[in-house]
């Protein structure tokens, strides 16, 4: 096995989430959990919400942590990124992790900083020996920091470079043999980025080191055309999981078994009672499915 020269110094852990399906946790749902208690294996929280000391966020999740397994997911450490990382951010996960002490925490593989500005977009990286080396040395300086293991979630992706060294599967390959950390499987992302450059989307997975997975992530996208009139997908969390992502879900499940599953909803969020749905019909699907000899 390969190892970065700041090789993470945490080692890695089996998945702490049990194989059941979970939410994202939105504000305008916070009473309701708390009343009704509904039936799901876990919440997820973006970290950025909650870099703060005090306020409502913090109030309603130390109520709900009570009572639910919690996976916390980056959206800005910028792990891609050619600077340095952000040490303040990194600080502030970490107080943020300590306090919460969640099952799981995970981040993109993407980067959203150049300098001292900061793109509200998770963009796409060259898959090329120095990205490598660069993408390695941030995950050991993240893991180290905050003495756990992440895991790094699949991109969404609408553009590649002409010129690279790895494929995206053998890339991410790569980071996990070198880092030690875990694999987040967006299935959505596999789906949207394999539609959009004209790729199988089961032989991406199959590339993958699935051994490495720690959660499934599933979710919606919206559906437009390039400039060629061909298909594109946009991975934007708006709306229901498609019927192609479940499909494929459930290959994901023969192939792997079950595993701990986020029903992702960020842009017009329905009632609880409509996730919830969804959640039932990914648990059946963990309940039911069986692993392919």
């Amino acid at each position: 096995m390969m190892h970065s020269p700041t090789a993470s110094l945490i080692a890695p852990r089996a998945p702490q989430l049990s194989p059941r399906a979970g939410l994202g946790l939105k504000a305008e749902h916070f009473k309701d959990i708390l009343e009704t208690r509904p039936d799901v294996g876990f919440f997820e929280v973006h970290a950025e919400n909650y870099m703060v000391d005090g306020g409502p966020f913090h109030h309603y999740l130390s109520l709900i942590r009570e009572h639910y397994p919690l996976s916390i997911h980056g959206v800005g450490l910028s792990i891609g990124s050619e600077g340095p990382l952000d040490q303040a951010h990194v600080l502030r996960l970490r107080t943020l992790l300590d306090r919460y002490q969640p099952e799981q925490f995970s981040e993109h593989l993407a980067w959203s900083t150049h300098g001292p500005w900061f793109l509200n977009d998770l963009l796409p990286l060259r898959y090329d020996d120095a990205t490598l080396t660069r993408v390695c040395e941030h995950i050991d300086q993240v893991q180290n920091a905050l003495r756990r293991p992440m895991l790094l979630e699949n991109p969404a992706t609408y553009v590649e470079f002409d010129q690279a060294d790895y494929e995206e599967a053998a890339f991410i390959q790569h980071v996990i043999q070198r880092t030690g950390c875990g694999l987040l499987l967006d299935v959505n992302n596999v789906y949207v980025s394999c539609i959009n450059h004209r790729r199988d989307p089961m032989t991406y997975i199959e590339a993958l080191p699935l051994q490495a997975v720690g959660e499934l992530h599933l979710a919606g996208f919206a559906e437009d055309t390039d400039s060629q009139g061909q298909r594109l997908l946009i991975d934007n969390h708006g709306s229901a999981v498609d019927d192609a992502v479940w499909a494929l879900y459930q290959q994901v499940l023969m192939r792997i078994g079950p595993m701990a599953t986020l029903i992702e909803r960020d842009n017009h969020v329905p009632a609880l009672s409509e996730l919830l749905i969804d959640a039932q019909r990914a648990d059946h699907c963990l309940q039911t499915s069986k692993v392919r000899l």
